[in-house]
């Protein structure tokens, strides 16, 4: 039956989240042990907070995730296809960028509408419970905000054509990114952070700005939101927002622009 089907898609999407986000979140968490000992130092029970709500988080980007692969594999109703020929080879890099645009744009606006005063306290404050974030962090969400998280990307592949290798880098992007975006230190180069690339990419350094000020830096991937809209306000420093000062895996503050 249908119904059957659905909730066995979705509860193995669920699963696959969940050891997706495990994996990628406890990779970079002893990446950072081993960059810099002692970031985390006191923050076990923040972290074992941040797990607990990322693993309610995955069960809801389950649901639609799981109806995606129910409708493509038994219904052929989305728009991802297998063929790589079945359009122009310049849709796949344009397809990934479409969709990481879209997707930033989506994120930019209700982010920035989480931060109105009521819906702050309702739902995004269990996110910025994080003082400093980890690597643990990436989906550690109030359920009302892992549903507007959750929808964005499964809505657009019933819309949009995408590969199927295309529509797994922009998972993968957005799992990355998410996860370094929070994890306390800069994994990429300052030529690239503070370079012409770092005007309009976002990093750690960037998202920690937001995570120090609240209101200001919204984006996900890219700085034009921020940049149009004069909510952005630059690079954040790490060491600050550490437990006792950042004594240990000291880094210099990121330069701001």
């Amino acid at each position: 039956m249908p119904i059957a089907a659905l909730a066995l898609s979705a509860v193995a999407m669920t699963m696959i989240v969940a050891v997706r986000y495990l994996l990628a979140s406890g990779g970079f968490a002893l990446a950072t042990r081993l960059r810099h000992p002692g970031r985390y130092a006191g923050l076990a029970r923040q972290i074992r907070r941040e797990i607990g709500w990322s693993l309610v988080s995955a069960a809801i980007y389950g649901v639609p995730a799981g109806l995606v692969a129910w409708a493509w594999r038994a219904r052929g109703l989305t728009r991802i296809y297998a063929d790589i020929h079945a359009y122009p080879l310049l849709w796949w890099p344009a397809s990934v960028l479409l969709f990481l645009l879209l997707h930033d744009s989506w994120f930019y606006w209700t982010h920035r509408l989480m931060h109105r005063p009521r819906l702050f306290r309702i739902a995004h404050a269990v996110h910025h419970a994080s003082r400093p974030p980890t690597a643990w962090a990436a989906m550690s969400f109030h359920p009302w905000e892992a549903v507007s998280g959750a929808i964005v990307i499964p809505a657009l592949v019933f819309l949009i054509p995408i590969h199927v290798t295309a529509l797994a880098t922009v998972l993968t992007i957005m799992t990355v990114m998410g996860v370094t975006n929070h994890m306390g230190w800069e994994i990429f180069p300052r030529a690239l952070v503070e370079g012409p690339a770092g005007r309009w990419l976002i990093t750690a350094s960037h998202h920690q700005r937001h995570h120090e000020h609240y209101r200001c830096n919204y984006g996900l991937y890219f700085r034009f939101w921020d940049r149009a809209c004069g909510t952005d306000q630059g690079l954040g420093s790490f060491d600050a927002a550490r437990p006792g000062g950042g004594r240990a895996g000291r880094r210099r503050p990121a330069r701001q622009s």
